[in-house]
């Protein structure tokens, strides 16, 4: 089942190439700031509230406008250097073993067809497409054998990152750095989300073409990993890391990331309100 937000926060379901407004089926119309699909995650009743019966009778949805399917997670976790080509080509030989797992703010969250926009005139920012798991239930101490019972399903996401001095997860958080959707794919429908084809364009530059079973940690050991380190929370978004080819963004590009099962990501570049890097704040002080 592939599900997302559209519109005025309504819920929609992906049925037989059809979008169905679910949002009243569901028992999420008035889900609040984190929207429709996370309550109906949270409440762990998809399978009793979206029965093929009740979707018989939804209605139909003609050019649905899809925002982000979690506008705001508790969590967005971060997995970096989990691609050993993408280690290599940054020039640095730590890994995801020795980095361990970093937090982006969920206010950097935008959807698809949302705009990025570059915080500095003279500092590189790059597109990172990546894979990413939402989990589904509560998760603590799980083994890595057990991981994926805790799986809600998958998306695209952008993670987008500056290139500059601070700590990694100020350099990801800046307001827009988070483009992920359109929608999420339940995980009964992938097979395994560590044999994925991923690929990344900007512009018409294919930049990234990679299988997620190139990742150092796959999705199970990440799940298990972040679990002995925090409770996970229905709706929290773990994103697996980046294979390599990440690049330059410009004014004006339009970024594509594609994972095969999952979707299509797009986001455009804006350099509208971007300052030099010796002009930031903290800069002042």
């Amino acid at each position: 089942m592939r599900l997302g937000v559209f519109d005025d926060d309504r819920l929609g379901v992906i049925h037989k190439d059809e979008v169905l407004d679910v949002t009243e089926i569901a028992g999420v119309h008035s889900a609040g700031r984190q929207g429709p699909l996370h309550a109906l995650i949270a409440c762990g009743q998809l399978e009793a509230r979206l029965t093929e019966e009740a979707l018989r009778s939804a209605p139909r949805v003609a050019n649905p406008r899809w925002k982000a399917p979690l506008p705001h997670p508790d969590k967005i976790l971060g997995a970096p250097a989990n691609y050993r080509a993408h280690v290599e080509e940054m020039g640095n030989p730590t890994t995801i073993n020795e980095w361990g797992l970093f937090l982006k703010a969920s206010s950097s969250v935008i959807g698809d067809g949302g705009t990025v926009e570059l915080p500095y005139t003279d500092v590189r920012t790059d597109q990172e497409g990546e894979l990413a798991v939402v989990i589904g239930r509560e998760a603590r101490h799980v083994s890595a054998g057990e991981a994926l019972d805790y799986v809600f399903g998958y998306t695209c996401l952008l993670d987008i990152t500056t290139r500059s001095t601070e700590d990694r997860s100020t350099r990801k958080s800046y307001d827009t750095f988070t483009p992920i959707g359109p929608y999420i794919v339940t995980k009964d429908e992938i097979a395994d989300p560590d044999d994925l084809r991923l690929r990344c364009w900007v512009g018409d530059d294919l930049r990234q073409d990679a299988s997620t079973s190139a990742m150092i940690f796959g999705v199970s050991q990440l799940i298990a990993y972040a679990s002995s380190v925090m409770t996970l929370f229905p709706g929290d978004v773990i994103a697996t890391g980046t294979p390599e080819g990440v690049g330059p963004l410009s004014d004006g590009d339009r970024i594509v990331v594609e994972i095969e099962q999952v979707g299509r990501l797009t986001a455009t570049v804006s350099s509208n309100g971007a300052v030099p890097y010796a002009d930031r704040p903290q800069a002042k002080v």
